[in-house]
């Protein structure tokens, strides 16, 4: 039986065991977007953890495309040697790790760019609205601007010395509101049917392709459902990573949900037992599928990973939050041990913050910014603090909006 020490090969890179990080926002570059000593000193961090592969925070291909302050930039002409540092300090222990990039679409803080864009001017729920602007909806040619973006993106990360990417095609963000009929409502070649909505991705997974090598990774981050009425369904997804499969993608890592409709609340109590949200879905995914499956969110003890690993439902065990506390519980899994810290939600009991989905984000953000300056991080860390830097920064990120370096996405 497959168990978390089983080492798998994923196209060119060979992990030692089935545990992956995975992606979280780490919102340490500064305003150039590139990575940093802070960034650099907190991959090191993780990768003295024993964790089979690291999947980066989400990567930006457009400097004027933001989802927070502080995220990393790659484009085509980014400097290679801040890349290659980074890269380094990540696979300095033996972990392979592979960058996800991403574009936020319309899941930016009012503000912070521009303008957002997505597959449709859709706005958000109204009580989403104080924080989330309605976006302009992208024109075919931009489309096709920001696919070669997502491919430079990927070149950019493979010269700089990562094993692979991975498209950020869940929760929202702008991958996943073309695959979502609630947020894409084209009636062109981009809208309307699952093969349409999924065309923007298709040809995202083509392009890297053709401007990659052989036996560079490439993995897909796809929800299970939006869990929204009208929205990606579980239908939908089985199509995609089938067609993902016939494509010849690695791995997918299956997850779920937006930011309006935020996947690990109301789970079910034998959910909770079995550890992993989205396991079900694996399961039936399984049986239409071969291709390599990374399930992330709820995994806490090594029993229930390996329980799943040997039910053959997935092959690689995705964990993010207990490393934002405890950044060696890799070690204490491949000993039989559990964590020493419990994951706990982050609250404000302020309903339209807790609400937006954003506070955890940038709670853990300030435990990666401690350890990125050799700090152990700080289970206890209260988030009314975190908020009041995070307002205190996006004021200054709004104030300096001006000054950005201003986007490329226009037709070629």
């Amino acid at each position: 039986m497959t168990t978390i020490h089983d080492p798998i090969t994923l196209a060119g890179a060979k992990l030692p065991n089935r545990l992956v990080k995975a992606a979280m926002s780490e919102a340490l570059c500064g305003r150039d977007g590139l990575p940093n000593a802070e960034l650099i000193q907190l991959y090191k961090t993780w990768a003295d953890s024993s964790m089979g592969m690291l999947i980066t925070g989400n990567v930006m291909v457009d400097p004027a495309a933001l989802g927070e302050p502080g995220n990393c930039v790659i484009e085509a002409d980014t400097p290679l040697e801040p890349i290659k540092a980074w890269s380094a300090a990540a696979k300095s222990a033996g972990s392979a790790c592979v960058v996800q990039i991403s574009h936020p679409g319309k899941q930016a803080p009012k503000g912070l760019n521009k303008q957002t864009v997505g597959p449709s001017a859709v706005p958000f729920s109204k009580e989403m609205q104080a924080f989330f602007a309605t976006p302009k909806e992208l024109s075919v040619d931009e489309i096709a601007v920001l696919v070669e973006r997502f491919a430079d993106t990927a070149a950019r990360c493979e010269a700089g010395g990562f094993d692979g990417v991975q498209i950020h095609g869940a929760h929202g963000y702008l991958v996943s509101a073309f695959l979502s009929p609630k947020h894409n409502i084209r009636e062109d070649n981009y809208g309307g049917s699952i093969e349409n909505r999924m065309r923007f991705l298709t040809e995202i997974v083509t392009a890297i392709r053709a401007k990659t090598e052989e036996g560079f990774v490439l993995g897909v981050k796809l929800n299970s459902a939006d869990f929204q009425r009208g929205g990606f369904s579980e239908e939908d997804s089985t199509t995609v990573i089938q067609k993902l499969e016939s494509m010849g993608v690695d791995f997918v890592e299956v997850s779920g949900g937006t930011y309006e409709a935020p996947a690990m609340t109301g789970v079910k109590s034998s959910t909770k037992a079995r550890e992993a949200y989205f396991l079900e879905f694996a399961e039936k995914l399984r049986a239409q599928t071969k291709i390599k499956l990374m399930v992330t969110g709820g995994f806490r003890t090594q029993p229930a990973m390996d329980a799943a690993l040997a039910s053959g439902a997935l092959d690689l065990i995705g964990v993010a939050r207990p490393l934002a506390i405890e950044p060696d519980v890799a070690d204490r899994w491949l000993e039989g041990k559990t964590p020493k810290h419990e994951i706990k939600p982050i609250k404000t009991h302020l309903p339209p913050v807790d609400n937006a989905g954003l506070l955890e984000i940038f709670w853990y953000a300030a435990q990666f910014k401690d350890m990125g300056q050799g700090k152990a991080p700080n289970p206890k860390l209260s988030p009314y603090k975190v908020l009041f830097h995070y307002v205190k920064g996006n004021i200054k990120a709004m104030i300096k909006g001006g000054k950005k370096k201003p986007s490329r996405l226009r037709a070629k």
